[in-house]
């Protein structure tokens, strides 16, 4: 508690000195006046539990012990944090474009058609729905029963599979395969939002440049690969970065369909399981800094190419 004192007190004296530069006192107080309680949240609701974070990160699981850097070897090393972290790797990688790359195919697709509204309506529906909720339903669409006489499948893929002549299958259970099927999930609930974005930053795009385009003879897949992508990239990075980061705080998917079991385990769900289950102090502080060094240079990046398009 004195560290995070000592730091509001520093954070203090840089706004005095940045309010100091006001002309009047009165903009000085009223400056003060607003800083202030955001400052106090701030240092009390994130930057002081993310100093205490990172320094449980270096103890034991009792966070009684100095233990240096071995809770971060633990996580680099053993076979099953390094199947969280490919894990993490892989959602990372695959829901972030394959949802951008999805929504921007069907914002162009059914950008200025008669069924618009509605189309756009049916993909962004699954927005409104929590992860949870979303889970449950493709929990259905995965459901296995065994192929026997006078037992039913109730999975819609499996009863497909069915009829199709084919042996129904356990999706949650094989890996690595199984953590696919689970983007599927998130890949499902962020199209909606990637489509949403990306069709309003193309019906930005101002006319003058595609009908411009269209006399030079551009059409179909070549006006949207040198109009329509370029026009849109910044709202191609927000997208990408913004599906990014809430990737890499998924949770709900994985405790709902799998409960971690199977090879499916992430980052944020595994350090639920050694703060919360395990009670493994150090390990789930180290996870925690994990987590947080991979998301800052998102952050930084989307900051960065936001200004960028600021300043054009």
């Amino acid at each position: 508690m004195v560290l995070a004192i000592a730091l509001f007190v520093a954070l203090m004296g840089l706004v005095l000195l940045v309010a100091g530069r006001a002309r009047r006192r009165a903009d000085l107080w009223q400056s003060l006046a607003f800083m202030v309680p955001a400052l106090l949240l701030l240092t009390v609701g994130l930057i002081y539990p993310a100093i205490r974070t990172g320094y449980q990160s270096f103890f034991d699981r009792t966070a009684e012990n100095f233990v240096g850097l071995d809770n971060y070897q633990f996580v680099f090393t053993n076979d099953a944090m390094i199947t969280v972290l490919r894990n993490t790797a892989i959602w990372v990688f695959l829901t972030p474009v394959l949802s951008t790359f999805i929504g921007l195919v069907y914002a162009v697709l059914v950008d200025r058609s008669r069924v618009e509204a509605a189309a756009k309506a049916v993909i962004f529906l699954p927005m409104a729905i929590s992860l949870v909720g979303a889970s449950i339903i493709w929990k259905f669409v995965y459901e296995f029963r065994p192929d026997q006489q006078g037992i039913e499948q109730i999975g819609l893929l499996n009863q497909v599979l069915v009829w199709l002549g084919a042996e129904p299958r356990q999706f949650l259970i094989g890996e690595p395969w199984n953590t696919l099927f689970l983007i599927v999930i998130m890949v499902w609930v962020q199209a909606g939002f990637a489509m949403t974005v990306l069709s309003a930053a193309i019906k930005a795009i101002p006319s003058d440049i595609t009908e411009a385009a269209q006399l030079d003879g551009l059409t179909g897949v070549r006006m949207f690969r040198y109009i329509t992508v370029p026009s849109i990239r910044p709202a191609l990075v927000v997208v990408l970065t913004t599906i990014a980061i809430g990737t890499l705080k998924v949770f709900d998917i994985v405790r709902t369909m799998t409960g971690g079991q199977f090879g499916t385990s992430v980052i944020s769900y595994e350090f639920y399981t050694q703060g919360f289950r395990t009670l493994n102090t150090g390990i789930a502080s180290a996870l925690a800094v994990v987590l947080f060094v991979l998301v800052v240079p998102i952050v930084v990046y989307n900051v960065r190419q936001m200004r960028k398009a600021e300043y054009r």
